[in-house]
């Protein structure tokens, strides 16, 4: 009797012990949305998407998407499941590292199980195919992104989340990626994207053109644009060294051209105030004012329409090759770190250029009701990202702090910035520690009233 309790209670302990073992183990579903203040559903948890393989199809004729999105990431947790963000778009398959995984759709939430559990800290490769006609989204505040389809083609753009009308993907600026991007298209028509163009060749009357973007890139500043366009390009030899190609759109080619000349220029002058330029190609696309409403940043590569062609506009997404798309946002909340940087490039170019002091922009911006409807680091809603605060007073916030420090220290900040945090992420709370930091010296004033207060002050000094 003896010895068969002890077998007995022996056989339950190992039960026990490999029941616990087996539950430590066992995957659970990754987070359907990363929580951001403003976008709580964008993006999702368990895993970091380390690479995107897109293999796009496009014809104008019916506006019909065929594509495949690679995936490669790395599970941050033990998964059983996982989200990816896609609206719109039939998926017609999908797998996990070869394997058949089961898909499930539920709005923009595309849920992939695979067959087996992946572990913490595994790389592993999903592969979606999807196809149909991408939508345009139209935000709240009326702006279109996603696919917009154009007279002769297609523009994708994806600020803050019309990356997921065209993709499959982690769509959360937080989570940054390297791209290669393919797209084939009917001969006579041509795809422009980010990065570097690796290809291009015509066969069967169909053109395909493979992109690399080799620096890690938020989904949201990725773009394809597709239509009949006139190129101009500058080699590696020119000014700062970084091989520039740029495309317009016959309608609007020849009044683009000699502003277009003047990027490499333009860059040398970035370079020489915010630091080493962070990509390894530059240029534009310019596009017929009734395609977009809007510029763009996207990464290498800006979009701008004919009718914001101006050098202020181009400073100003040039600059946000720095702020914003090398050291881009933790969250949306930090948007008034990309606008504020690049709406005060704006003001260092008239200051350089102009005879326009930046006390006088900054003065000009300090009477501007609008811009005191909320503090720039504290948008009430997402429909207030891009507002004028987020954009000039925050800008104002950086003349403070040029006040404050003084400009051999202002402008250690602004290319040490960039710097500290080249193709990464950071939040305002980063930013405060570092200036503090470089400046050796608490800067409550700065913060308290330019950055987070609610009331004006009673004059700009």
């Amino acid at each position: 009797m003896e010895t068969r309790t002890r077998a007995a209670l022996g056989a339950v302990a190992a039960l026990l012990l490999l029941a616990g073992c087996t539950s430590s183990v066992r995957g659970t579903p990754g987070a359907a949305g990363l929580r951001d203040p403003y976008f709580p559903k964008l993006g999702n948890g368990g895993y970091d998407v380390r690479h995107y393989a897109l293999t796009l199809a496009y014809d104008p004729a019916d506006g019909r998407l065929d594509a495949t999105a690679e995936i490669t990431a790395r599970a941050t947790q033990d998964l059983s499941a996982f989200n990816l963000d896609l609206t719109g778009l039939t998926v017609s398959g999908a797998t996990v590292d070869g394997a058949p995984a089961a898909v499930n759709r539920a709005g923009s939430e595309l849920t992939l199980r695979p067959r087996t559990d992946i572990d913490k800290g595994q790389e592993f490769r999903t592969t979606v195919t999807y196809s149909g006609v991408p939508e345009k989204i139209t935000d709240s505040d009326g702006a279109g992104e996603g696919w917009l389809r154009t007279e002769d083609g297609a523009l994708a753009l994806g600020e803050p989340a019309g990356s997921l009308a065209w993709f499959p993907g982690n769509h959360h600026p937080s989570d940054k990626a390297t791209y290669d991007i393919t797209v084939t298209v009917p001969q006579g028509l041509r795809a422009f994207s980010n990065g570097e163009r690796r290809s291009e060749r015509t066969a069967n009357g169909r053109t395909t053109a493979v992109w690399r973007s080799a620096e890690p890139m938020a989904s949201y500043l990725a773009m394809v644009a597709i239509g009949r366009y006139e190129t101009k390009s500058v080699p590696a030899t020119g000014a700062a060294g970084i091989p520039v190609l740029s495309a317009a759109d016959p309608s609007v080619a020849a009044k683009s051209a000699p502003l277009l000349d003047r990027i490499p220029e333009l860059l040398e002058w970035s370079r020489e105030n915010f630091g080493p330029y962070p990509f390894s190609s530059a240029g534009a696309i310019v596009e017929p004012t009734g395609d977009v409403g809007y510029a763009l940043e996207t990464q290498t590569r800006p979009v701008l329409p004919q009718n914001a062609f101006d050098v202020e506009t181009l400073v100003h997404e040039l600059a946000h090759q720095w702020y914003g798309n090398s050291v881009t946002p933790a969250t949306w909340r930090d948007m008034w770190l990309n606008e504020g940087f690049a709406t005060y490039a704006e003001w260092l170019y008239a200051e350089d250029f102009e005879d326009t002091p930046a006390q006088e922009s900054f003065e000009e911006a300090f009477a501007t009701e609008v811009n005191w409807a909320f503090p720039p680091a504290e948008p009430p809603t997402e429909r207030n990202l891009f507002d004028p605060p987020v954009y000039e007073r925050g800008a104002m916030v950086l003349h403070k702090i040029r006040q404050r420090t003084g400009d051999d220290t202002f402008y250690e900040i602004l290319a040490g910035w960039p710097a500290t945090h080249r193709h990464g992420n950071a939040s305002t709370d980063d930013f405060i520690a570092y200036v503090e930091d470089v400046a050796g010296e608490d800067l409550d004033e700065v913060w308290d009233v330019w950055l987070y207060g609610d009331e004006k002050p009673e004059r700009p000094n």
